[in-house]
């Protein structure tokens, strides 16, 4: 097998690092969107009823939304943690970190995916489905559920590709899956007819290619800490550690599920199921905005956790402001592009015309202030690098679960009526992101002094 040369993060330009860590791990995220959004487009063009069916799958997101909660928890959450004992050369301790990891997600996975089969029915109506819409969702649901377990692989394990300085083997980890899925999603839905199922079994299979993949490329010998048979266990303490940093990450995506929740319903009691399918295509212009930020993030974090420690804090200092500078400058450009281009992103994902009329309006309001993104994104990333697991604890629950949700209930009864609810995201995206990145600013990077 070739050898694979990896980045090293004690050397060289701390920013060049980031970007080499960045572009490739931005493409991969891009990707991993795919599985989803790839679904969502075809499904958006299939013809009369298509709203109908988006609509069902953006009934299942919060569901999607929770597998990745705790792909997070034990997957993410392990990360830093083990950038953190490579940067003090401590291996034998963060391979124990990525096995034990590896352990949780197989674990989770297979109890989720039992309690998803099981309650699927009234979870789906308790998130807003009409008994039309409930078919679609419904489809989808119980064939993307058999997948669960190559889903939380594929995406809790590729992040220690990345952290052992292999960004481009990380990206293709996911490119591969992603292809195979887009050649799949129009056979299985418009050639064998199989609609909303057939969108969900191309991508079960494109996410359990990934999967093999991470597995194959951590097992080998020639990288700095391969994935051994006998880490792959459970330990209290390790647990409990990956558990308290993931935390962030796990709230970050559960509050994330909590606000779908309760979007989807607030929308459905106000505007029925065509606003329903407005936040979904919302949504999906979103999170391809939100990519470049995750990418950036997840190229940083191990360098400022390796550096960290390594207790080379001007390391570490650099890279959190580059991070930053680089967000804000990313963020006030793409709000600029969706004021002045929504019906271009809207169509991507729907040419219903009953759609594009209310919904164009919709999405600039829920972009409106998201250059406050990079903040809250920059003090939250930068808590997690250096293991600051109370305030990015407190910091993923202020934005969601604390402003976004009870915005949401509350503004409709105020005359908003429907763009009440997309209104609680740009007010949310000011208070927390001046709250977290000033914060941090405080009290964490002080560490680094």
């Amino acid at each position: 097998m070739t050898k694979t040369r990896n980045i090293d993060f004690s050397k060289g330009p701390v920013w060049k690092c980031i970007i080499s860590q960045a572009i490739p791990l931005t493409i991969a995220q891009f990707v991993q969107l795919l599985y989803n959004v790839v679904d969502r487009i075809y499904l958006g063009h299939m013809g009369e009823g298509h709203s109908l069916a988006l609509t069902g799958v953006g009934l299942t997101f919060p569901v999607i939304t929770l597998v990745m909660a705790f792909t997070a928890l034990f997957g993410v959450g392990g990360i830093p943690l083990f950038s953190i004992e490579r940067g003090r050369r401590n291996n034998e301790k963060a391979g124990r970190i990525m096995g034990n990891s590896f352990a949780l997600l197989l674990i989770s996975a297979v109890c989720l995916m039992v309690l998803g089969y099981i309650f699927m029915r009234p979870v789906l109506f308790a998130f807003g489905a009409s008994s039309d819409s409930y078919v679609y969702g419904a489809g989808y649901l119980r064939i993307y559920l058999a997948g669960t377990m190559f889903s939380m692989t594929a995406t809790g394990l590729n992040g220690y590709i990345s952290a052992q300085g292999y960004p481009r083997e990380s990206m293709l980890s996911v490119v591969i899956g992603a292809v195979i899925n887009i050649i799949l999603d129009p056979v299985f839905i418009f050639v064998f007819g199989m609609g909303v199922g057939g969108a969900a079994l191309a991508t079960v299979i494109s996410q359990g290619i990934s999967a093999a993949r991470v597995l194959r490329f951590l097992i080998r010998k020639d990288i700095p800490l391969p994935l051994k048979r006998a880490n792959i266990r459970l330990n209290g303490n390790i647990t409990m550690d990956i558990c308290r940093l993931g935390a962030s990450n796990f709230i970050m995506q559960g509050t994330n599920f909590l606000v779908q929740v309760v979007c989807n319903s607030t929308l459905a009691k106000y505007g029925g199921d065509l606003y329903v399918g407005i936040m979904t295509v919302t949504n999906s212009v979103r999170e391809i905005f939100v990519l470049p930020i995750n990418g950036l993030i997840s190229g940083a974090q191990p360098v400022i956790s390796f550096n960290y420690g390594a207790r080379d804090y001007g390391r570490a200092r650099s890279g959190i402001n580059f991070n930053t500078a680089l967000g804000v400058i990313y963020t006030m450009l793409a709000w600029i592009a969706v004021l002045l281009f929504p019906d271009f992103f809207f169509t991507l994902f729907s040419d219903d015309p009953m759609l594009m009329n209310a919904g164009t309006e919709a999405l600039k309001i829920y972009f409106f202030g998201f250059v406050f993104m990079a903040l809250q994104f920059a003090g939250q990333s930068s808590f997690q690098a250096l293991g600051d697991a109370k305030h990015a604890i407190f910091f993923s629950l202020l934005r969601k679960a604390f402003i976004v949700v009870p915005l949401t209930l509350i503004l409709p009864y105020f005359g908003l009526g429907v763009m009440g609810v997309f209104l609680a995201e740009p007010i949310s995206n000011v208070i927390g992101g001046i709250a977290s990145y000033t914060t941090m600013r405080l009290t964490a990077y002080r560490k680094l002094r």
